[in-house]
């Protein structure tokens, strides 16, 4: 008996190599996964961090979007109600311009001219600047043509006079210029016409 146990002894150390190998492979199929789940989550994290970053540039996109309209609308709060005063300025100024041409400087006169001072003043303070008109280029954004008028002064298509002024609100137009356009005179095609009569008569 005791034979058969030494026997079968090294036919069990035969046997214990053989389980090595799945342990083995069990191990690699495992570091395998792992580094497939780590590539997995730094892939995630990846696409998370961008995520992150693109919400965070929206939002400022918003922010400033929204600091530029509140800036906008503090600008402008107040032009409906300038828009009103405009005719009442321009009232006064019409005052002054005939006590000017009667040559009337009495008291009443000097209260008009220095309600219209203040009137000025109110307006530069809330960013109301007039329209630059006479002697300029007609601009269709910033005036209003109502006609033509000849003139030898200015060339064509350049304000020659100012029917009713102009405004602007921190750069945006707040009523157009009235204005009157320069065309060349008449006279002087007619002048041309009459040389040339005359040359042709002369060579008759």
């Amino acid at each position: 008996m005791a034979k058969k146990t030494e026997q079968q002894e090294p036919e069990a150390e035969l046997e214990a190599p053989n389980n090595v190998e799945p342990e083995a492979e069990v191990v690699e199929d495992e570091t395998v996964q792992l580094r497939k789940e780590l590539t997995q989550a730094l892939s995630d994290t990846k696409t998370h961090q961008d995520q992150y970053l693109r919400t965070l540039a929206d939002i400022e996109n918003l922010r400033k979007r929204t600091q530029k309209e509140k800036d906008e609308l503090a600008k402008f709060a107040n032009e409906n109600i300038l828009r009103e005063i405009l005719p009442v300025i321009d009232n006064l100024e019409r005052a002054v311009e005939h006590a000017e041409q009667a040559e009337t400087h009495d008291g009443l006169f000097e209260g008009v001219q220095m309600t219209l001072t203040q009137f000025g003043q109110l307006l530069s303070k809330f960013g109301v600047k007039p329209v630059e008109a006479v002697g300029k280029p007609f601009d269709p954004a910033y005036h209003q043509a109502m006609g033509q008028m000849e003139s030898e002064e200015y060339p064509p298509n350049t304000i020659v006079q100012q029917m009713q002024k102009g405004y602007q609100l921190n750069d945006r137009l707040l009523r157009p210029a009235f204005v009157m356009l320069a065309k060349a005179p008449v006279a002087e095609k007619t002048d041309a016409v009459d040389t040339d009569t005359e040359e042709q008569t002369d060579k008759e």
